[in-house]
C-alpha cells in the first residue's frame, strides 16, 4: 500500500509561505551570520504567533484564552500556557529625539549653510544656536543631554575650544556600529513589511507600498544607480522633513486649542530603499550566442 500524501494547501496559504520563504532566508543569514541559533529565533516565533493571536481575538472569555491561542497557532496548550503567563510582547519602539533634532539640522534652513549643508553652531545663544535647535525639537530633555547623546550616536562633534556643535556627515547611516544598525534594520524593515500585511489583511490599500523593478541593468552602471537612488532620497528628506514637522506642530496646537485627544497620536514611517542581485532572466555573462537557425 502506499502512503497516503498530504493534501495540497489552499492556493492562499501556500502563497503566505512562499512569502515567509523570501523574509526567512535573509533573516537566517542575519542570524547564522552573528550566531544567533535557531531556538533563539524560534523562541520569539512563537511569541509573536502569540500575540498575534491574542490581537486577532481580543475578545472572548478569558479562561477560554489559552484554548483559542493553541487552535489560532497550532502551538501546544503547554507552550501557550508557558508564554501567555510570561508577558513576553514585542517592545514599543521608543522616540529618538537626537535623531528628530539631527533631521531638523539637516532640513531647516535656519540651521544650514549657503552651500545647503548643516551649519556647525554655537553650542548656547540665539537662533541659529545649538540650544534653540534642541529646543524646537523638544523641551522635555535640556540641550545638554541631547547633545550628549547626539554625540554618543556620532551625530554631532562639540569642539571645547570654540564650544561649537558641528554636524556629522551622512550620520543617518551608522558605520561601525552594528547594535545601533541591526536596530535601525529592525525598525525599519518591520514598519515596511508591517504597512505592506496590513495592505494584504485589509480592505483596500491602507499604506503606501510601491516599488521599481530595472531588469538587465550592466553591473558598470550600479553606481549610477546608487547616486540616482542617494539624490532622490535626499530630494524627499529635505521636502517631507519640514513638512512633517508643520503637520506635527499644527496638530498639536489644535488638540490644546480644543483640548480632545479622541485619537492617539499616530507614528508615520516612510522610506526608500534599494537593492541588486544577479538578474535571473538575463543569460550568463560571457554565453556565445546561439547558433544561427536553433529554434
Amino acid at each position: 500500500m502506499s502512503e497516503p500524501t498530504e493534501s495540497p494547501l489552499p492556493p492562499d496559504q501556500q502563497a503566505v509561505l512562499e512569502a515567509v520563504n523570501a523574509l526567512l532566508a535573509p533573516l537566517a543569514r542575519l542570524a547564522v551570520a552573528r550566531g544567533v541559533h535557531f531556538s533563539e529565533v524560534e523562541e520569539r516565533l512563537k511569541t509573536a504567533f502569540v500575540q498575534a493571536a491574542r490581537e486577532a481575538h481580543p475578545s472572548g472569555l478569558p479562561h477560554r484564552q489559552v484554548s483559542r491561542i493553541s487552535t489560532a497557532t497550532g502551538i501546544n496548550r503547554r507552550e501557550v500556557t508557558r508564554l501567555v503567563n510570561a508577558h513576553l510582547e514585542q517592545a514599543r519602539p521608543r522616540r529618538s529625539l537626537a535623531g528628530e533634532v539631527y533631521a531638523h539640522w539637516l532640513t531647516n534652513p535656519l540651521y544650514r549653510d549657503v552651500a545647503g549643508q548643516p551649519s556647525a553652531l554655537p553650542r548656547q545663544g540665539p537662533r541659529p544656536s545649538f540650544e534653540t535647535l534642541a529646543r524646537e525639537i523638544t523641551s522635555d530633555v535640556h540641550p545638554r543631554s541631547l547633545l550628549s547623546e547626539m554625540q554618543r550616536l556620532g551625530y554631532a562633534q562639540w569642539s571645547e575650544s570654540t564650544d561649537e556643535v558641528v554636524p556629522v556627515r551622512d550620520a543617518l547611516v551608522p558605520r561601525g556600529d552594528l547594535p545601533r544598525s541591526l536596530r535601525i534594520l529592525g525598525a525599519n524593515v518591520g514598519g515596511h513589511l508591517s504597512g505592506a500585511v496590513a495592505n494584504v489583511l485589509g480592505d483596500g490599500r491602507q499604506h503606501f507600498e510601491q516599488a521599481i523593478v530595472a531588469s538587465g541593468v550592466p553591473f558598470d552602471a550600479l553606481q549610477a544607480v546608487r547616486q540616482l537612488v542617494a539624490a532622490q532620497w535626499k530630494l524627499a528628506f529635505d521636502s517631507l522633513v519640514p513638512a512633517l514637522e508643520r503637520l506635527i506642530d499644527a496638530g498639536g496646537e489644535a488638540g490644546r486649542a480644543t483640548d480632545s485627544s479622541t485619537e492617539a497620536a499616530q507614528r508615520v514611517l516612510i522610506g526608500l530603499y534599494s537593492y541588486h542581485q544577479p538578474d535571473p532572466a538575463a543569460p550568463p555573462q560571457g554565453d556565445p550566442p546561439p547558433p544561427a537557425g536553433d529554434s
